[in-house]
C-alpha cells in the first residue's frame, strides 16, 4: 500500500488580510485531492493536497481531508469557526441533487457514494456539490480570465475535453447533473467519425481536440509515413504525447505544427456552436494541453487559430464581442471554484 502524503500548505494572503467569511474548496482528482482556504474575494489563504488513494475507500479519504484541513487552518491562523461553508468538486457522472458520486472511471472505489452528506457531517458545515470541470469554470469566472464577464464558457483540454457554463453567475448543472459537458457536442456527423475517449461517443469534440485525440492523430500520421522530428525523439525514448508534439512544434516541426493548428480549428468549430447556443461573451481555454500558452509562440498561434476559426463561422453580432482567452488559475481553479460555488449558494440561501 502506498503511503499517504500531505504537502505543506502554500500561504498566499494572511489571516489579517482576508475578508471574512472564509470558504473551503475541495477538488477531487484521480491522483490527488486539492484543498484550499479562500476568502470572500476569492483570494487564497492556503492550500494543501492529499493523495486520493482510491483503493482505501471514501471514508478514509474524508478522514484525511479533514485532517489536512485542520493542519491547513492552523498554519493559516484560522479555525473552522471562520469557515462558513464548503464546496466540493468531483469527476462525473454524478447525482448533484442527492449528493452522490456515481460511476466514475478513474475512481472505481467512490461509486454510488453519498459524498456530499458524509463530508458535510465530517466538517459540520453545509457542502455545495459540483462537477469538477464546472468548479474549475466557476473559479475562472469568479477571479480568473472570465472575471469581467457576466457569462462564461470554459473548455478544459486534457485526456478528454471538459466544460463548464456559467450564466448570470450560476453554474449550469442540468436535469441529470450532466449540464455543461461541452466536450460531448457533435462536430462531425459522419458514420466513420472518431470516437471520444469516454463512453465512445462518435464525432464529439473531445474525439478531435483532447490530448488523447492529439496523440492518436499524430500516431496515425506517423504510421502513414509522414516525416517528423518526433521519430528521433521517440527512438531516443520519449513518449508520444501532446507535450512532445508541443516541444517539437515550437522548434518548427511541420507535422507537429499541422497537428496543433488542426486541433485549434476543431476547437473553433465547437466554440462556434456553443456561442451560438448561449452567447456567453467569454470563452476560456484551460487544462494541461495549451501548447505552452501565452509563454510560447506555438501557444499564441494556437489561440489565434482558435479565434480565427471562430470568426470565420460565427454570426457578425457575436464575433467582436466574444473574448477567447487562456485560463490563468491553473490547477488552483478547481478548489477556488468549488469554494466560489459554496459562497454563491450560501448567499442565495440567505435571501
Amino acid at each position: 500500500m502506498s503511503q499517504s502524503t500531505t504537502l505543506d500548505p502554500k500561504l498566499l494572503i494572511s489571516r489579517a488580510e482576508a475578508e471574512l467569511p472564509l470558504f473551503l474548496g475541495v477538488d477531487v482528482g484521480g491522483t490527488n485531492i486539492k484543498i484550499g482556504l479562500v476568502d470572500e474575494r476569492g483570494r487564497t489563504l492556503g492550500q494543501t493536497k492529499v493523495a486520493t488513494e482510491d483503493e482505501r475507500g471514501v471514508p478514509d479519504a474524508i478522514g484525511r481531508i479533514v485532517s489536512a484541513t485542520s493542519d491547513l487552518l492552523n498554519r493559516a491562523g484560522c479555525s473552522m469557526e471562520d469557515v462558513q461553508t464548503v464546496g466540493l468538486g468531483t469527476p462525473g457522472p454524478m447525482d448533484i441533487p442527492n449528493g452522490l458520486i456515481l460511476v466514475t472511471p478513474n475512481l472505481p472505489g467512490w461509486r454510488n457514494f453519498p459524498i456530499r452528506d458524509k463530508l458535510s457531517e465530517a466538517f459540520d458545515r453545509p457542502v455545495s456539490f459540483a462537477n469538477d470541470a464546472n468548479a474549475a469554470a466557476y473559479g475562472e469566472f469568479w477571479v480568473g480570465s472570465g472575471r469581467e464577464h457576466k457569462n462564461m464558457i470554459m473548455l478544459t483540454l486534457g485526456t478528454g475535453v471538459g466544460g463548464g457554463i456559467i450564466l448570470d453567475g450560476r453554474s449550469i448543472e442540468g436535469t441529470n447533473s450532466f449540464g455543461s459537458e461541452c466536450g460531448h457536442i457533435i462536430i462531425d456527423s459522419r458514420e466513420d467519425a472518431r470516437l471520444c475517449v469516454w463512453g465512445g461517443g462518435r464525432g464529439q469534440l473531445e474525439a478531435y481536440a483532447s490530448a488523447s485525440a492529439v496523440t492518436q492523430r499524430t500516431k496515425e500520421a506517423l504510421q502513414a509515413g509522414r516525416t517528423s522530428s518526433l521519430v528521433k525523439r521517440m527512438k531516443d525514448g520519449a513518449e508520444l504525447s501532446p507535450l512532445l508534439v508541443s516541444e517539437e512544434g515550437e522548434k518548427g516541426d511541420p507535422l507537429c505544427i499541422e497537428i496543433v493548428m488542426e486541433t485549434a480549428r476543431y476547437l473553433g468549430i465547437g466554440i462556434t456552436t456553443l456561442v451560438h447556443t448561449v452567447d456567453p461573451g467569454s470563452i476560456v481555454l484551460g487544462g494541461a494541453m495549451n501548447f505552452g500558452g501565452m509563454a510560447t509562440e506555438l501557444g499564441r498561434k494556437f489561440l489565434e487559430e482558435v479565434r480565427s476559426e471562430f470568426r470565420s463561422r460565427a454570426f457578425d453580432v457575436v464575433q467582436e464581442s466574444t473574448h477567447i482567452e487562456y485560463a490563468v488559475l491553473g490547477g488552483d481553479a478547481g478548489y477556488i471554484g468549488a469554494a466560489g460555488i459554496a459562497r454563491h449558494d450560501s448567499m442565495f440561501a440567505t435571501r
